[in-house]
């Protein structure tokens, strides 16, 4: 008999779960099934009225005045022996032809990423190893800080300023031919960000592999609508440019720190604090002579503990702290695109809610098997539900396949689906992760670095994707 009262009660729960869970997933679905409608829209426009009419330029075909535009990059590093050394020699190797200087931030009580950028620029004058002047780890934002102190002292001593201050990770797969397209945009825009394109580990192709998964669609799809609706542009923190103009009106109005070390994503919230308004950002997708996109690739993490870390402070961040410190515009553009921004916490707190759902139908099939209860039918309204879900389901793994298939090739694109449940499975965990870091955050804990280990190919290895390509690619 009490058996029968628990089964009872979890039927009751696994109906309600499902409703709730079955009503969220049917909103969300209906704001991306509008948003791929504005992008294949888009995609026809352009392909219609501008590339039947004119060929695409590729970045070799740029004004090569653009190389002479001086260009600041700055790499703030914090326990990256591994990996600075590959990552500043394959820049002083790729660039020759480009006026520009590396700022890398190190620590005093990180002697081996000192000792590591010291070799690796032992004979070029093009590296400038700035120390910060408090014991690491501080904040991402932190360290930038101090980097923009050591470039406007510099600028003061030579008389002479930088067109656009760019930031890169330690970690970062740099493209030759990315400081022209930088130098070619910087004077149209507040801020030009380039694709960011993870590669593909083998190793870890269920962890590491969902990150192509997320950047294929969010590089390919969502920032390119982004832009052509006219809201602003968030900063990806690697491959992106500022004009420094922008940011040093950004920095007379918060004291010389440009670079918000209170925040858990300093790079997002310049880039919309830099591209809001009357100004503009310009995401850049543009491809060399041989095909290769003009793009900034790096290997993300490849252990389920560092995906999750990084994860959250992204979702802790953007979703969370960001709505409190970015609010709303007047603009419903804006909005739009921030409320995409922020649902990523709801939608993996209703991912979790399904999961359970579905376990619960599980138990309960058991049951009715073993005769040992009867599941209470599934009503109508709820059947249709699961319906339309399941088809909104259909269609944006299909998307999802379409985008990978596109960088990745076939095997991947195959792989994407089911690699959405790993996705599912790391967005959960993280978001738990999220909401207590939110939550210090609000009781007065300071933002800290929290580190993530890195890797870096061989330079035999190093190499760009030669993707497959579609018409709204070329937008």
């Amino acid at each position: 008999m009490a058996s029968n009262q628990i089964l009872l009660f979890l039927d009751y729960m696994q109906k309600e779960l499902l409703l709730f869970a079955s009503l969220s997933f049917l909103i969300g679905a209906v704001d991306d099934l509008l948003f791929d409608g504005l992008w294949i829209f888009h995609g026809l426009r352009r392909q219609l009225f501008v590339y039947s009419r004119y060929q695409r330029a590729t970045v070799e075909s740029l004004d090569p005045a653009a190389l002479e535009r001086r260009m600041a990059i700055f790499v703030p590093a914090w326990q990256e022996a591994a990996v600075i050394g590959p990552m500043l020699s394959r820049c002083l190797g790729q660039w020759t032809a480009s006026q520009y200087r590396i700022y890398v931030g190190c620590y005093p009580n990180d002697p081996e990423t000192i000792a590591a950028v010291a070799a690796a620029s032992t004979g070029s004058d093009k590296v400038r190893l700035v120390m910060c002047s408090r014991g690491g780890p501080t904040t991402k934002a932190d360290c930038l800080n101090h980097l923009w102190d050591a470039l406007c002292r510099d600028e003061i001593e030579e008389q002479a300023n930088f067109a656009a201050i760019i930031l890169h990770d330690a970690e970062d797969i740099v493209h030759p031919e990315a400081l022209r397209l930088f130098g070619h945009l910087i004077g149209k825009a507040a801020l030009v960000q380039i694709p960011v394109i993870p590669r593909r580990a083998k190793r870890s192709r269920w962890v590491a592999g969902h990150y192509g998964d997320e950047f294929a669609e969010l590089h390919g799809k969502q920032m390119v609508l982004r832009e052509a609706l006219g809201a602003s542009i968030p900063s990806a923190g690697v491959g992106c440019a500022f004009a420094r103009d922008a940011l040093q009106k950004l920095s007379a109005r918060t004291q010389g720190k440009p670079f918000d070390a209170d925040s858990m994503t300093e790079d997002y919230e310049l880039g919309l604090h830099l591209t809001g308004g009357t100004s503009r950002g310009i995401f850049a997708r543009l491809r060399d002579r041989s095909g290769q996109w003009v793009a900034t690739q790096e290997f993300f993490p490849d252990r389920l503990e560092d995906a999750i870390r990084q994860k959250s402070r992204w979702m802790a961040g953007i979703s969370l702290s960001g709505w409190d410190r970015l609010g709303w515009q007047n603009d419903w553009r804006e909005n739009w695109m921030r409320l995409r921004d922020r649902k990523a916490s709801f939608a993996a707190i209703v991912l979790a809610i399904a999961y359970i759902a579905i376990l619960l139908t599980g138990l309960l099939s058991l049951a009715e098997m073993t005769g040992s209860y009867r599941p209470q039918p599934v009503s109508r309204f709820l059947k249709i539900l699961l319906v339309l879900n399941a088809g909104f389901l259909l269609w944006r793994l299909m998307m999802k396949a379409y985008f990978v298939f596109s960088l990745y090739g076939l095997r991947e694109a195959m792989l994407s689906i089911p690699r959405t449940v790993v996705a599912n499975m790391i967005n959960i965990m993280a978001v738990w992760r999220a909401l207590r870091q939110y939550v210090g955050q609000l009781a007065g804990q300071p933002a800290r670095w929290e580190k993530t280990s890195h890797f870096y190919p061989d330079a035999g290895n190093v190499k760009q994707l030669r993707p497959r390509y579609s018409p709204e690619d070329r937008g």
